[in-house]
């Protein structure tokens, strides 16, 4: 799509310059337009010219159109193969895109895996209903997308289960990523009008030689839920 929006500008960029060289040497070249102007053959010819750069110049503003429309259903449909729709954030998809760039490779030693569990969100579907269950989710994914901006890829791995993906990691950015995580959770759990949310989580970082894949590396996030 970048490509046919560069070609289409550059064709309408030539197109302008050309129009407006043509209309430039025509009313200043005296000899041409009073020929124009006198030869009704040549008139003709020219009011046939002048209607087909119409219609081009119309066609390549059609296009323009019918691109931003097209790049409208593409982000569209990309946001909602790619997005939760319960949580407004990366699905499992997403996730497992991003995971997909460690496969069959050494297992980096500054990759970072946080596995969150939303653990209160049976309590919540049981006494307020599912309805509330699904605000609590999304709630809780804002809260993770704000905490994690600069700092990881988060998405929902299914169920009330949330994964952070920290790249570039050492213990100081795994802190800060689960501290801001913490500050926004009080904040929430503040407000009485709205269910509190808790959570548990695990992490995995720089585990040494036994953990060498990045599958590896989140299974035991997984497993160090508490």
């Amino acid at each position: 799509m970048k490509k046919f929006d560069i070609f289409k500008t550059i064709q309408l960029i030539i197109f302008v310059l050309l129009t407006g060289i043509a209309l430039y040497i025509i009313f200043t070249d005296h000899e041409l337009y009073r020929l124009i102007a006198s030869n009704p053959h040549i008139r003709v010819l020219c009011i046939l010219l002048w209607a087909a750069c119409g219609i081009s110049f119309l066609f390549i503003f059609l296009d323009f159109t019918l691109y931003s429309t097209l790049k409208k259903d593409y982000k569209e449909l990309d946001y909602a193969v790619s997005s939760d729709p319960v949580a407004g954030i990366a699905n499992r998809f997403s996730c497992d895109a991003v995971i997909e760039k460690y496969l069959d490779k050494p297992l980096p030693s500054d990759l970072g895996s946080v596995m969150f569990e939303l653990s209160n969100i049976y309590d919540i579907n049981k006494t307020y209903g599912h309805l509330e269950g699904n605000n609590l989710i999304r709630e809780f994914s804002g809260i993770l997308q704000r905490a994690s901006t600069g700092y990881a890829f988060v998405g929902r791995n299914g169920g009330n289960k949330f994964l952070a993906i920290i790249e570039k990691c050492d213990q100081e950015k795994l802190n800060d990523f689960l501290k801001r995580v913490d500050d926004r959770l009080e904040i929430h759990n503040q407000n009485a009008e709205q269910p509190p949310i808790f959570i548990k989580y695990g992490i995995a970082f720089n585990e040494g030689p036994d953990i060498n894949s990045v599958t590896q590396l989140i299974a035991l996030s997984n497993e160090r839920i508490s």
